[in-house]
């Protein structure tokens, strides 16, 4: 109901990773750059950042630029053993084991990456989520797997995504080794006032809306109670635009924000 009376094509504050919704501040497109870098080059990339930033989203629209020349391996629980996070990895690879002991499975895996390499495809292995991971077995399994290369280059790219607590324990000297191979570390800060302004236009653009929604008290408000993460400025503006349909206003004023803060408890 109010899509129409804002002249919506849908809802602009969605929390699903849609990359048709990626704004293109500094900070993500020089994120998304180095992602495809590290596909491309098939190297180790320790991507960071706070909950809600956009992690998820850029992986997603990574996935969406990699054409058949790669194959995605999406990890999204890896709450897992050692020989489950193997057991995974040869699943998504259409790897057959002859059985599930770890020596059996890691050959099956290196036996599919060589394959995969003479047909001229890079397997990109991104795990979501990497700092739920539970032991360092584990870690040290996900280490073996980038001992996959040739003389002159690695035969698999490996993406980790996580919260920045994973940089505290990675710099424990015992996972020194896996540390080490880590290529490229990068970290996804908040957006700052004038992006978020853009982020919230953008959003509305791609949802139909052509002129502007909110005002700039609004948006002032929306980036300080969301501190710029887009998980938080969708749920604030979100529940603002409701907020102002109920009064029948055609603006997402000041007021309108402070209810969505009040409301959300923030």
């Amino acid at each position: 109901m109010y899509r129409e009376f804002y002249g919506l094509r849908e809802h602009p504050f969605s929390k699903t990773p849609d990359p048709r919704f990626l704004y293109p501040s500094r900070a993500h497109e020089e994120a998304l750059a180095r992602l495809q870098h590290v596909a491309e080059e098939r190297e180790i990339m320790m991507f960071t950042g706070d909950i809600g930033c956009g992690k998820t989203m850029l992986t997603r629209a990574l996935m969406d630029s990699l054409d058949d020349s790669y194959r995605i391996v999406l990890i999204l629980n890896p709450r897992l053993t050692a020989n489950q996070f193997l057991r995974t990895v040869a699943r998504r690879m259409d790897a057959a084991p002859a059985s599930n002991h770890k020596d059996e499975l890691l050959e099956a895996v290196h036996r599919r990456v060589y394959e995969y390499h003479e047909s001229g495809i890079t397997p990109v292995i991104i795990i979501d989520e990497a700092q739920l991971i539970p032991r360092r077995d584990t870690f040290e399994e996900i280490r073996l797997l980038t001992n996959f290369q040739l003389d002159e280059t690695n035969l698999v790219s490996l993406i980790f995504v996580a919260q920045p607590d994973i940089l505290r324990r990675m710099r424990h000297r015992a996972y020194a080794p896996l540390r080490q191979r880590i290529g490229f570390f990068y970290h996804l800060q908040p957006l700052s006032e004038g992006e978020v302004s853009e982020y919230i236009d953008h959003r509305l653009r791609v949802s139909g809306r052509k002129t502007r929604l909110f005002t700039d008290e609004a948006v002032s408000l929306i980036h300080r109670y969301s501190g710029g993460i887009p998980r938080l400025i969708n749920s604030i503006a979100a529940s603002a635009l409701l907020d102002a349909f109920a009064g029948e206003s055609r603006l997402v004023d000041k007021d309108n924000v402070m209810d969505a803060v009040e409301e959300l408890g923030l």
